[in-house]
């Protein structure tokens, strides 16, 4: 999912445009705040320049520039950073040469200038501080330019619309600007600018100080940015921060913690988790991880789904939350328009003006193939975690309802597989995870005909089958056990039969519409180990081709082998890495006890992470490592993203062999392993049932051992098998 790719979801013939304007500029270099629906993205210097930035709130750009200028100049950049909870973005700027207006000269580098940020409650909250080392007073003329043009997140990323709604004179007042746009929905749309100082000047686009700083002293200007004017000050800063980081401390606190023996591994874990925090956004039916900044700040199915499935193991409540909104909204109906058929799990939602114009189906839109069976499989996952009953006795109408569309559609073909063919122009041509119009095609590299049938989506529907059994013999329904028991065995034989191609060792990637195969080997295969559908001797020839050199880069598992036709390893699908594809790979190793090759690819990742400032992108390029080289950046990836972040998570459990059996209300532990430089990781406050416990994991000689430590409430069994 990236902005480089929506254009071909409307159009399939457009080609991969070039960068441009619209696009954000190097996103690893860029800064995101985010609270609920509202987040800011913003370059080093703090400043928005209208390409792929801006200040966004319901999927629509209410702040499209804000710059700070010091004597009609750019500052010069000492640093930035977010702080390690996220909620504070920190720019360190110092003056170039200024001359003031009555000719005084301030020299460079004398004033330090501190700009800190945080968003709150759908605003967003600055402190300009004005720090003077020199030994007389100076006059500082301080410029802030800014515009709102209340574009649509689809125009930001590239949709041109026919006409938009209108846009209202700026409204000036003494200390701020209005800006208000009346859509075509009928919705007005306001932004206000406010400073807690009376500006010198002030116009519709800038307002212009003249700050005075005695030597050796510091003065700090307010603002705000938000839907109704308020007055800026110390006071209303601070209680805003504190309370904005009073909920985000609560958010991290949701689950258990990681703790290592590695200081920089620590880093990486505590960013990560940070970044989920971040993106968790607490809806009426729980929290519910947002895809990822800046084009995808929603709830999406699929990622949803998959970045709970990360988390399981340390906080179920994340799957609870994804569950009870995915079920929530789960089609009744046919829309052509929205792709949609009863049973069928969403895959996107906006709030946007485009959207609640059905000038694009995104509003509430069901495109994607893959997104009920993993539905399901996680509905079974978290019972399996939690032996939560009670849950998934609420959620079993919505479980058999998504089944019964798998069983619909299988029951097209003669071998029961799940299949995609948009319904409508609008909607995405490609529905799998690869959702780009490129990324499914025959070895030669031409695009195969629909309906589509994607190997790893196969895999999907095979383990929600056997959860769905697992689940009715539970509830004790011993004939829908034992008939989606046989479903699942369906699947796998055409999987066995229909995918693998004998003279690669491997399976193919998709079958087409006519039946053939799509003869090429790419990452989606991995995720066949992950749900256990191959059979011993095949699954260990895809993990040997998996770490060998044609799909592991040295950063990670590529998304194409570097030997098929299409390969790019700067594409969005067909030869970049993405985390959360190397982790379910790695997931699927463990699967198969390749706990070596795990400890490789989560090392492999770290080494990216440090290298990305601790946080791992939506995806990056696919350029084989070399011994002094730093992975490359995709121009606009998100960042952060979700199942980017959630990927340390998955990786770590696959390494340390880590299964709770919630319906047992035990710990299974089977052949752990630590990752490379670390000596011991400890679990802090997993729950299994309604107990808590720490688990250790230490390093001893060549083995590593595994032991309760603390219990906070309750018992726990501990099952390890080495």
């Amino acid at each position: 999912m990236s902005i480089e790719v929506e254009e071909r979801k409307l159009n399939p013939a457009v080609a991969l445009p070039t960068l441009d304007e619209s696009a954000p500029r190097e996103p690893h270099r860029q800064f995101a705040l985010k609270h609920e629906d509202c987040f800011v993205v913003a370059d080093s210097y703090g400043d928005i320049r209208g390409s792929g930035d801006g200040l966004f709130r319901d999927d629509t750009r209410v702040l499209s520039r804000f710059r700070l200028f010091i004597g009609g100049r750019m500052p010069s950049l000492l640093g930035a950073s977010l702080s390690q909870d996220n909620i504070l973005f920190t720019a360190n700027l110092t003056n170039l040469a200024t001359v003031g207006p009555d000719g005084s000269e301030t020299l460079p580098g004398v004033v330090h200038i501190e700009r800190t940020r945080f968003i709150w409650h759908d605003r967003m909250y600055e402190r300009v501080t004005f720090t003077n080392y020199s030994a007389r007073e100076v006059s500082l003329p301080v410029r802030f330019d800014f515009d709102a043009d209340f574009r649509d997140m689809f125009e930001v990323r590239g949709t041109t619309r026919s006409r938009r709604g209108r846009a209202h004179d700026a409204l000036v007042g003494e200390s701020g600007v209005t800006f208000c746009y009346e859509g075509l929905d009928n919705v007005a749309r306001q932004s206000v600018i406010a400073f807690s100082m009376r500006p010198d000047q002030i116009h519709p686009h800038h307002a212009e100080f003249l700050i005075l700083v005695g030597r050796h002293n510091r003065k700090a200007l307010y603002l705000e940015v938000g839907q109704n004017e308020e007055i800026p000050s110390s006071d209303r800063f601070r209680a805003a921060a504190a309370r904005a980081r009073f909920a985000m401390r609560s958010k991290r606190r949701q689950g258990a913690t990681v703790f290592s023996s590695g200081r920089v591994f620590n880093d990486w874990l505590t960013r990560t988790r940070a970044d989920i925090a971040l993106l968790t956004t607490d809806l009426e039916t729980g929290p519910y991880p947002y895809a990822g900044i800046p084009w995808f700040s929603t709830a999406f199915g699929r990622d949803g789904v998959i970045s709970a499935l990360q988390m399981l193991w340390l906080n179920p409540e994340l799957a609870r939350g994804v569950l009870a909104f995915l079920a929530r909204y789960q089609s009744t109906e046919t829309s052509v328009f929205d792709d949609a058929e009863p049973g069928k799990i969403m895959h996107e939602t906006r709030k946007g003006e485009m959207a609640i114009l059905r000038e694009l189906p995104f509003g509430r839109y069901y495109g994607g193939v893959d997104t009920t069976p993993l539905y399901v499989y996680l509905a079974w996952s978290y019972a399996d975690r939690t032996g939560d009953d009670e849950f998934v006795d609420r959620m079993w109408d919505s479980l058999c309802a998504a089944i019964g569309w798998m069983e619909e559609v299988g029951a097209r073909n003669r071998d029961g597989f799940v299949t995609y063919s948009r319904a409508a122009d609008t909607g995405l041509f490609n529905q799998g995870w690869k959702d780009s119009a490129d990324a499914i095609f025959h070895a030669d590299g031409k695009i195969p005909r629909g309906p589509i049938a994607l190997v790893e989506v196969q895999g999907y529907v095979f383990a929600a089958y056997q959860g769905m059994a697992v689940l009715a013999a539970k509830r004790g329904d011993a004939a829908k056990a034992a008939h989606w028991s046989t479903m699942a065995e369906k699947i796998r034989s055409a999987v066995e039969a229909r995918f693998w191609m004998p003279d690669r060792n491997f399976y193919a990637l998709a079958i087409d519409g006519e039946g053939r195969q799509c003869a090429v080997r790419a990452s989606n295969a991995g995720h066949l180990l992950y749900v256990g559908l191959p059979s011993a001797e095949r699954a260990t020839s895809i993990a040997e081709q998996l770490l060998s050199g044609h799909l592991h880069s040295g950063w990670g598992v590529r998304t194409l082998a570097d030997d098929e036709i299409p390969f790019n390893p700067m594409s969005y699908h067909n030869g970049s890495i993405w985390p959360h594809d190397t982790a379910i790979c790695a997931a699927g190793l463990a699967r198969y006890q390749e706990r070596t090759s795990v400890v490789k690819l989560m090392s492999s990742m770290f080494e990216a992470a440090v290298r990305f400032n601790m946080r791992l992108p939506e995806l990056f390029c696919g350029f084989t490592r070399a011994i002094g080289d730093a992975p490359i950046a995709y121009p606009v990836a998100c960042l952060p993203q979700a199942w980017s972040a959630g990927s340390a998570f998955m990786m770590l459990q696959a390494c340390l062999g880590i299964r709770i059996d919630g319906w047992k209300r035990e710990i299974n532990v089977e052949r752990p392993r630590l990752p490379i430089g670390i000596d011991n990781i400890v679990i802090r406050h997993l729950a299994v049932g309604e107990a808590k416990v720490d688990l250790n994991f230490q390093r001893v000689g060549d083995r590593v051992v595994c032991y309760l430590g603390e219990r906070h409430e309750g018992l726990v069994p501990l099952v390890v098998r080495s």
